[in-house]
């Protein structure tokens, strides 16, 4: 493959804010951004990359077993790019007073990420075959991937309130972009287009995160699934969305759930009761949502598309990857054996839509 030509790079912050405390004055939710301009540009909009729960930019700009990552991949296709570290996390550091912190155990990593054909905790677990090794720990793969696992904010309505943030001050500096988000940070894409709308020309949701409204817990066979916590009360996020009619509080959206799932493999969707209110800042947003075969997404991915569809992003995408001929993918589908594959699939409907 031919070498990258690079016309500019480099990082810096956006976002944070100063405080007192009793030892002095700090700053807390800045937002590190590492970007590279290709030297033949040749689309109109960067994308900015948002990782999920417990990861770093790092899962964009490389792979633990040595191949390049999506940056490398939608720099040679002339897109800009930018790659994000969140709030109080990686390279952007993290102040005590922000919030207490929680990590994932090497048994979590292994069961929804890199070895989830083990467990079996959903239907389509079995399916799983692209990850680059035994992805159990001592494996030298998986060993690369962990060694990059970092704590994150253990309230999750903290981290989509900075995020949120520290994505419009970004979009404010830079200007109109694509946000590429990937499981926790899918709530950050609806958040920050909500936040800036004129900003956002497209979102690419790579599982993001889900299911509306409660989270769904993995329980192995037979009963497979359960609600979790009632953790999105304005639907897809904690912090409030634009909704038509307007919302005095989020308690005044109504929510009602399937009585028939849509197959024996998948989650009953909560959703809106009718009259649905409209995502108004969404509406006219291009949203691509991608779903992995093997993932613990498969089971209810299909739910936040239905839930876009009602409340009128009715410009949205659903792709299942299985559905296009690629197989076997888990949730860190950007890491995994085939991940220019499913770049490629990113990268043909930014194609179609741009």
């Amino acid at each position: 493959m031919p070498p990258l030509e690079i016309a500019q790079q480099g990082y810096f912050f956006v976002g944070g804010h100063y405080y007192d405390a009793p030892d002095g004055r700090f700053m807390a939710g800045q937002m590190y951004v590492e970007f590279q301009i290709p030297a033949k540009q040749t689309k109109p909009y960067p994308i900015v990359f948002f990782s999920g729960g417990g990861q770093s930019g790092l899962n964009y700009t490389g792979t633990p077993d040595g191949r390049e990552g999506w940056v490398q991949y939608f720099l040679r296709q002339g897109y800009a790019t930018y790659v994000l570290d969140q709030p109080s996390r990686a390279r952007s550091p993290h102040q005590r007073e922000t919030g207490e912190q929680s990590r994932h155990s090497v048994a979590r990593v292994e069961q929804q990420f890199t070895a989830p054909e083990r467990s079996n905790l959903w239907p389509q677990a079995k399916l799983h075959t692209q990850w680059p090794g035994t992805g159990v720990a001592g494996d030298p793969v998986f060993d690369q991937f962990y060694s990059q696992a970092f704590p994150s904010l253990a309230s999750f309505p903290r981290q989509q309130e900075l995020n949120r943030d520290a994505g419009a001050a970004l979009l404010d500096r830079i200007g109109p972009a694509i946000l590429l988000t990937h499981s926790q940070s899918g709530t950050f894409g609806w958040l920050v287009a909500d936040a800036r709308p004129d900003l956002v020309k497209a979102i690419v949701a790579m599982e993001p995160s889900g299911p509306p409204v409660h989270d769904n817990v993995t329980k192995g066979a037979p009963d497979w699934f359960e609600d979790g916590p009632f953790t999105k009360p304005y639907g897809l996020t904690a912090p409030p969305l634009t909704y038509d009619p307007p919302l005095k509080d989020a308690r005044e959206l109504k929510f009602v759930k399937q009585e028939v799932a849509d197959a024996p493999d998948r989650v009953r969707c909560w959703e809106q009761a009718e009259p649905a209110r409209k995502l108004v800042a969404l509406q006219d947003i291009p949203v691509l949502v991608v779903e992995c075969e093997a993932s613990y997404h498969a089971p209810y991915d299909h739910c936040t598309v239905r839930y876009l569809r009602q409340a009128g992003v009715m410009k949205t995408t659903y792709v299942r990857l299985a559905d296009l001929g690629i197989h076997g993918n888990g949730h860190m589908m950007m890491l995994e054996k085939n991940n220019a594959d499913v770049a490629g699939v990113a990268a043909k409907w930014l194609d179609e839509v741009m």
